[in-house]
């Protein structure tokens, strides 16, 4: 085995984000939820997608072919979202699933999961904790 015998300056990425090429003729906004498609090009999330994480700001690819834009996201994290069916019981970590870029429910039944409660704050709302690398395993 040989070893380094001078320095190397590598591209190192830090934090959690990433950047995906866009659908055709879409937009993304800053805060939706965001899902890969068949084809392996971001979107706002439809139920089933393979969750990708939150843009973190606005991708409008509306007038371009697919992946003519990127959207960043933000992969891991906690967010305050609002959650359809949440009470205080919500204390217990529940998996929290997505039907669409920006309605939350703790229905599992044909959404995607996105990641589970970390704190409720209040009835309907609550901090959810989201690592896009636990949904994406088949």
């Amino acid at each position: 085995m040989t070893t380094r015998s001078s320095d190397l300056a590598r591209p190192y990425e830090l934090g959690w984000i990433e950047e995906y090429p866009v659908i055709a003729t879409d937009i993304i906004y800053e805060g939706s939820a965001v899902g890969e498609n068949a084809s392996g090009f971001a979107r706002p999330l439809v139920a089933l997608d393979k969750f990708l994480g939150f843009a973190d700001r606005k991708a409008d690819n509306s007038t371009g072919a697919a992946g003519d834009k990127n959207v960043r996201v933000k992969t891991r994290g906690k967010v305050v979202l609002p959650i359809s069916g949440l009470a205080i019981t919500a204390n217990d970590r529940p998996p929290v699933y997505a039907s669409d870029d920006d309605v939350f429910t703790l229905t599992a039944t044909n959404n995607t999961l996105i990641g589970v409660v970390s704190r409720w704050i209040s009835t309907g709302l609550a901090v959810v904790e989201f690592n896009a690398a636990w949904t994406a395993a088949p």
